[in-house]
């Protein structure tokens, strides 16, 4: 049998394979994974950092405070940067000091490694430095053995601009001590989620998008004291808070389950806070802490007009003692109601409040049920709007 073998048919079925070819293999290029395309310069590619792994933090995209600050959306300003905070930290009681280093970090990736395998009576000494990136901490230390994590003002956590993420995440992580290293350039400074017992003493805090240093998610019994913040607000002035309690109603859904985030019985002492919103904003759901101690410089609060006073208490329970205050828009410490019987039980004693052209009074208990000491001394205006005291 003799078999014909059509050559311009044969040759057609090759020219249209190495089409086809050709073409699956540019639209598989074209619609590949962009984070798989890196030049030699950027280095190798590494996994996608979903939270779940100490060390590393995800790309966090976090808006403000909607309910109280007129919605959480990326209208409004950030601030300039201005000079480094002058005013010195106050001596006080209850400081802690750095145990002898059982690791010592120098660079991002060991920082990172020293992260993820931390365990209870670990102390990580950090070398001065710019560590660049989005640290977190998952694993926790005991009340006896707590986890340390130590530098001077030179080693420096750089969180790599202010639109995006934590600088440093405490997330689930309990009994840490966070002490006199620089945090910078983040969205958000130092944030604790569902973290009990931790201390965070002697930070630097500045150059900051939104709030420098926040308590949330049901956080309970932590102090956070003789830091000092400055330049916060750069990616919105409204939401540039110094210390941040809590989380606001509006809020809840997204970040404590839809529950009342009871971050209950913390302490903010001996700070020095200058701050475009709030140096201390204490939400509705929290009870109980004491802000005390403290010197706030309110010289450029105001926040996109959404900030006038130093402390707004909108929880339950607190003290707030010998704090000292000068300028502010308006009044000020204020008490707020968001949430019905939230907002009272408050006592305010001891505090020195230079109003400084505020065109407000001293303490503005706008909820009743606080209690306000005739202790309290106020220049430039009233103490309370009816002058009265306890």
């Amino acid at each position: 049998m003799t078999i014909k073998i059509d050559v311009k048919f044969v040759v057609g079925l090759l020219i249209g394979a190495l089409v086809m070819g050709g073409l699956a293999f540019l639209v598989a290029g074209m619609n590949g994974d962009d984070k798989t395309k890196r030049t030699a310069n950027e280095g190798p590619v590494r996994p996608d950092r979903n939270g779940d792994e100490p060390g590393t933090a995800p790309e966090i995209e976090d808006g403000g405070d909607e309910e109280d600050k007129g919605g959480g959306d990326d209208k409004g300003g950030g601030a300039q940067p201005g000079a480094p905070l002058a005013l010195p930290v106050p001596a006080g009681e209850g400081k802690v000091a750095c145990p002898g280093p059982t690791k010592t970090v120098k660079d991002t990736r060991s920082l990172e490694d020293a992260l993820r395998s931390a365990k209870p009576g670990d102390v990580i000494k950090m070398a001065a430095g710019t560590y660049e990136g989005k640290f977190v901490a998952q694993a926790s230390g005991t009340q006896s053995q707590p986890i340390w994590l130590c530098g001077d003002q030179g080693a420096v956590l750089d969180g790599g601009g202010v639109k995006k993420g934590y600088a440093f995440h405490l997330n689930k992580a309990n009994y840490w001590r966070l002490v006199g290293f620089t945090v910078q350039n983040s969205q958000k400074g130092v944030m604790a989620d569902t973290s009990n017992g931790s201390l965070i003493q002697g930070l630097t805090v500045h150059d900051i998008g939104d709030e420098a240093i926040h308590l949330r998610n049901f956080s309970t019994g932590n102090t956070v004291q003789y830091n000092k913040i400055y330049n916060t607000g750069l990616r919105r002035e409204k939401f540039g808070e110094g210390v941040y309690l809590g989380t606001a109603q509006s809020n809840w859904k997204k970040f404590s389950g839809g529950k009342i985030d009871k971050s209950d019985n913390n302490v903010v002492r001996g700070n020095v806070i200058r701050a475009t919103a709030e140096a201390v904003d204490i939400k509705e759901g929290t009870t109980g802490g004491k802000i005390i101690g403290n010197v706030f410089d309110g010289s450029v609060t105001g926040g996109d007009k959404h900030n006038d006073s130093w402390i707004d208490v909108k929880g339950n329970g607190y003290l707030i003692e010998g704090n000292r205050g000068t300028k502010t828009p308006a009044d000020g410490f204020q008490t707020h109601k968001i949430v019905d019987g939230w907002g009272t039980g408050n006592t305010f004693r001891g505090n020195t409040l230079d109003l400084a052209g505020g065109n407000g009074v001293g303490i503005n208990d706008t909820v009743g049920g606080n209690t306000i000491a005739c202790d309290n001394k106020v220049r430039g205006g009233q103490l309370t709007k009816k002058g009265q005291c306890s």
